[in-house]
């Protein structure tokens, strides 16, 4: 009996060890990304704006198999609106 108490006790100080240790390792690991985003902010990138172009128009090749594609995952209940390029 005396060998189950002392395992039993092992295991709950083990637990708590390594549930304090991760608790350790979360709040440290918030204070690093709070200090990070304080003393190193991300960088602002311009976007240019590419909108005065026109679109290019998508091949019929091309359109045609993504067509043929949803037709066939949709069991011809879907339908093609639009295809953009991105």
């Amino acid at each position: 009996m005396e060998n189950l108490e002392t395992a039993f006790l092992l295991m709950v100080v083990g637990m708590a060890t390594v549930f304090v240790i991760l608790l350790i390792v979360i709040y440290l690991g918030k204070l690093l990304i709070s200090l990070v985003n304080k003393y190193a902010p991300e960088e602002v990138v311009s976007v240019k704006q590419t909108s005065s172009q026109a679109p290019v128009p998508i091949p019929g090749n091309i359109l045609a198999a993504i067509t043929a594609a949803v037709n066939v995952v949709t069991q011809g209940k879907g339908k093609v609106t639009k295809v953009e390029k991105l």
